[in-house]
């Protein structure tokens, strides 16, 4: 931390101190002025236009029966309503005390903190709001109401755990605002009457609370990051639907300045969110959507530089997306929504994201990669989102193939068709900011899929503040495809969200174009070592027969133990012949043969060392095989692996030139 930090998180820490004597708070929120309340950002729907009606119902009828899905605990039966400060997974009730005193990150405390904040998010309470506008049932809107009151009896300001993070705050104020909206404004039938106005004034008491405890305690320095973006985004959005109390207005100017300023600041002019974590660029693309579509609805969009990131963004996106939809896992994922409207089976946010794009945007390439419009995308935009949607011309796909600036590349052919081959490559920083806090070591690693198949995978990230061996491995070296040194990581890992020394990649050369195509690059995480280790690393493509060669040399004096590390994708059947690896997917076939060391070791589900494993939803995690050439070098030494692909639906020309 340099100066500034130090001084500001010495402030935070006295302001804290000061909020135990009541200084600082808002106990006793200002009455709300009910003259004027936001335009409506709910799209108009006729008939239903297209939405999954009966598995909106199903998900609310579920809440109602008090069946929950938090994270890997599906249909959990918390009751209805939840007991709020009750983590669902180990059972600990969070103390009730100053929510800024708790010590959050301490399981023996709270138990895991995601469990515990996740329902509190309220994206249940939208659900509820939805299934109310979709079936005109009273039972939803009753239920929604309930589940307000006993948060708001379980959870009083500024007592507990969920009222420490800013970030949950903002979270659930966006949720409050479409529930607001779905249930019918200032004008809802739930606040109609003596007691239906009380509820009213005790919901907006609580929303002034929330925006006076976010306006206090902004995540600021090195913790800058999405957090504080959507910081921003719950102060705005509610700041536009309830302007209520004198703050508002400054409260709303200092949200839009922040949102333009971080806009720019924490994605590259190239399109890549600078956390380095495609699941954290999901996250921040619905956060400046969903302010500008709000924002717009009430007269109060966002420039043209905003809109120009959001767009680059998206077309990181669609680069990333093979022809069968699959993302690869780079970085950190939470498996977080700003808010749930869609609920129809096969639901992908990132496709969402690029129909919103396609609709904003005037895309016809971005409506190719989404392939349909989404409920979400139903509600959001409405019936006249929808006729223009079906007016807008499909667009074969054309994908950039270089993002210099957040430092990933293609190398392939055929996009978009069922011949394509598509490999990324991770050549960029390790992550944002000096923690680098959603970033892993994965530099110059790189995903491979034929056909819309995922053949070569980045493993995801399984776990956050639980867990430690576990959340160490899905974020090293070893769980990525790319060369370990001395059983290190390039980068070092300072805690659970911290990274020490970092590696810096740089590329060398990229050539995307023709049938011999190339990219290279370095890494210098080994350069810490005793004797200095620096990984060069070429890979080359031959689209003419399918061929990859993977050059790696590292450039040292001395010996060291090296291990290259390949994580096939859970649909492969892996197996060694010999010296080499043969992947058999659903529809493809992967060779993959080198010299080096003794030969393939297949790791499945192995614990130690951990290797075998993915994680395709937070804190799930499935068996995959890794497979692993360990060897000696002493001195400078280039290691080739080869990689032959049968890809179904391409017919090769010939023979490999690389």
């Amino acid at each position: 931390m340099g100066p500034a930090e130090i001084v500001w998180r010495v402030t935070q820490l006295a302001q804290k101190k000061a909020s135990k004597i009541g200084v600082g708070l808002a106990a006793r929120p200002p009455a709300p002025s009910l003259a004027r309340f936001g335009a409506t950002f709910v799209g108009a729907l006729e008939g239903g236009d297209g939405i999954d009606v009966v598995a909106l119902r199903a998900s609310a009828d579920a809440i109602l029966a008090g069946r929950w899905n938090v994270f890997a605990m599906r249909g959990l039966n918390l009751g209805f309503p939840p007991q709020w400060n009750r983590d669902p997974k180990t059972g600990t009730v969070a103390p009730m005390k100053l929510g800024k005193a708790i010590d959050y990150r301490r399981e023996s405390v709270v138990g895991d903190i995601k469990y515990l904040w996740e329902p509190s998010r309220h994206l249940e309470l939208v659900t509820l709001a939805l299934a109310w506008r979709a079936s005109g049932e009273q039972r939803y809107a009753a239920g929604a109401r309930l589940l307000l009151e006993s948060w708001f009896d379980q959870c009083p300001y500024p007592q507990g755990v969920h009222w420490t993070s800013s970030l949950e705050l903002a979270v659930r104020l966006v949720n409050w605002a479409f529930a607001w909206q779905l249930l019918g404004g200032a004008d809802s039938a739930l606040f109609k009457g003596e007691e239906g106005g009380r509820f009213q004034r005790r919901w907006l008491d609580n929303i002034y609370q929330h925006c006076h405890f976010i306006r206090g305690y902004f995540s600021r320095h090195s913790s800058a990051n999405n957090h504080l973006f959507g910081e921003y985004m719950g102060l705005f959005v509610a700041s536009v639907q309830w302007p209520c109390w004198p703050e508002s207005t400054r409260w709303q100017a200092l949200a839009r300045r922040g949102l333009e300023v971080e806009a720019v600041k924490q994605n590259t002019a190239d399109g890549v969110n600078k956390e380095q974590a495609i699941y954290y660029q999901h996250e921040v693309m619905d956060m400046m959507l969903l302010c500008h579509h709000i924002g717009q609805a009430n007269g109060a969009g966002f420039s043209a530089t905003y809109l120009q990131r959001l767009e680059r963004l998206a077309e990181f996106v669609a680069a990333l997306m093979d022809v069968g939809g699959n993302v690869p896992m780079t970085g950190d994922a939470d498996d977080a929504q700003m808010v749930r409207l869609s609920y129809e089976d096969g639901w992908s946010p990132y496709r969402s994201l690029l129909a919103s794009c396609a609709l904003l945007f005037n895309r016809g390439d971005l409506k190719h990669k989404a392939g349909r419009l989404d409920d979400k995308n139903r509600w959001l935009f409405g019936s006249a989102g929808a006729t223009r949607w079906q007016a807008l011309a499909d667009a074969p796909e054309k994908p950039v193939l270089a993002f210099p600036e957040g430092g990933y590349y293609l190398l392939g052919k055929e996009f978009g068709t069922p011949g394509e081959v598509r490999i990324v490559i991770d050549c960029a920083p390790l992550g944002y900011l000096s923690i680098a806090a959603h970033g892993h070591a994965d530099a110059l690693s790189f995903t491979l899929s034929a056909g819309g198949e995922e053949l070569l995978i980045d493993p995801g990230t399984y776990a956050y503040h639980t867990q430690k061996a576990w959340r160490d491995y899905f974020r090293s070296t070893a769980a990525h495809n790319t060369v370990q040194v001395d059983n290190q990581d390039q980068s070092e890992i300072g805690g659970n969200f911290m990274w020490l020394h970092k590696a810096q990649a740089t590329r060398v050369a990229h050539i995307p174009e023709g049938q011999a195509q190339l990219f290279e690059g370095v890494q210098d995480g080994y350069r810490k070592l005793a004797d200095p280790v620096l990984h060069r690393r070429k890979i080359t493509f031959d689209a003419n027969c399918n061929a990859i060669v993977v050059k790696d040399i590292l450039e040292c004096r001395g010996a060291h133990d090296i291990a290259l590390h390949w994580h096939f994708a859970e649909g492969c059947r892996v197996e060694a012949e010999g010296a080499d690896v043969v992947a058999q997917g659903e529809r493809n076939r992967l060779r993959m043969s080198s010299p080096f060391g003794g030969g393939p070791q297949l790791l499945r589900c192995s614990e130690a060392p951990i290797a075998g494993w993915i994680s395709r939803k937070f804190d799930e995690k499935s068996a995959i095989t890794t497979a692993v050439w360990r060897g000696r070098i002493d001195g400078t030494t280039e290691i080739e692996t080869r990689i032959t692909l049968d890809v179904a639906g391409d017919v090769v020309s010939g023979k490999s030139n690389i």
